[in-house]
This record gives C-alpha cells, sequence and structure tokens, in this order.
C-alpha cells in the first residue's frame, strides 16, 4: 500500500483512538452510583492567577460510599475549591468546616438517572460524530492522493472498517454506562 495513504490510516486510527479516550473521560464524570474522587476529576481552582486541577492542590478520598472529602494542602484554598466545586454544576452542596471540605452525595433518583443516561446518550452521539468527521477528513485525503484507483478504494474500505469498530466500540461503553447508571 501507498505509504501517504497508510500514514493517512494510522493517523486517523489514531485520532479515532483519542476520541474513545475522551468519551471514556466524559462518562468517568458522569456520575452513576456511588461516591468516588473521579466525581471532581474535571475540576479546576484557581490557585494564585492558574487554574490548576483539583487534585494537585488537595487531597481528594471517599469516607463511606455517599460522602467525599477535600483536604487541602493550604487551608486559605477552601474557600476557592468550594467555589470551584460550586462553578462545575456538579449538583453537590460543598460544607466547609474550616479544616475540609465534605460533600454528601445524593442517593440518585430515578428522574436524575433518566437525566444522567442522556447526558450519557448525548456524549456518546458527539463521540460518533467525532469519528465521523474523522472519516470524512481520512476520505477526502484519499482521493486528492496520487495512488491507483484500486488501492485508494481499498484504502478508503479500511477507513470504513475502522470507523464502523469504533462506532461499535462507543455503542458498548455507552451501554455498560447506562447500566451502571441505572442499577438501583
Amino acid at each position: 500500500m501507498d505509504e501517504d495513504l497508510k500514514f493517512i490510516i494510522d493517523s486517523t486510527s489514531e485520532l479515532m483512538e483519542n476520541t474513545i479516550k475522551h468519551l471514556e473521560k466524559e462518562f468517568r464524570n458522569i456520575r452513576a452510583s456511588k461516591a468516588s474522587p473521579a466525581m471532581l476529576g474535571g475540576i479546576t481552582v484557581d490557585y494564585y492567577g492558574s487554574q490548576t486541577p483539583l487534585t494537585q492542590i488537595a487531597n481528594v478520598s471517599t469516607m463511606d460510599a455517599h460522602t467525599i472529602t477535600i483536604q487541602p494542602w493550604e487551608k486559605n484554598m477552601l474557600q476557592g475549591i468550594e467555589k470551584a466545586i460550586m462553578i462545575a454544576n456538579l449538583g453537590f452542596n460543598p460544607m466547609n468546616n474550616g479544616e475540609i471540605i465534605i460533600i454528601n452525595v445524593p442517593v440518585l433518583t430515578e428522574e436524575r438517572r433518566k437525566e444522567l443516561s442522556k447526558q450519557a446518550k448525548s456524549a456518546a452521539e458527539d463521540s460518533k460524530v467525532g469519528i465521523r468527521n474523522d472519516r470524512r477528513e481520512a476520505m477526502s485525503e484519499i482521493k486528492k492522493s496520487d495512488a491507483s484507483e484500486d488501492v485508494k478504494a481499498n484504502a478508503e474500505i479500511d477507513i470504513q472498517d475502522l470507523t464502523d469498530s469504533f462506532i461499535v466500540k462507543i455503542d458498548e461503553l455507552y451501554k455498560i454506562k447506562d447500566q451502571e447508571i441505572m442499577k438501583v
């Protein structure tokens, strides 16, 4: 196969793999059942003028299945952390006792589970759109190449097979996440 076409296929595969990694990260941020430090994974705090991930300025842990504790390494960061959690709009109500921040993770209602399922479905659909955009760009690059028509056709088939496999992977990830969300 032509070197250029092989490069196009490999780079498209890498882009699609990154889309899957992004989806997995999105799914980790959608809380499904018990409390987990990962629920706060996307939160950044203003730390002396720069946005810093929460885990780099505090110890985030769980006391039990419904309680997350955040112990900042500098006590003056308590209000900043509390503010960042509120801004993140995760549905949590942080409580500051002067030493640590405690978050009680409420048990999910049926309505909230359906909401989270829709959120997961939307993230999965966005990922599928990203995969299809990667396919479209790859197909465009293949058409522009100087390879013979047969080689181009084979490369297009390879790109379509790649796309189909990643779409199936997204559907599987969504199905697993949806079952996790809906499990009481």
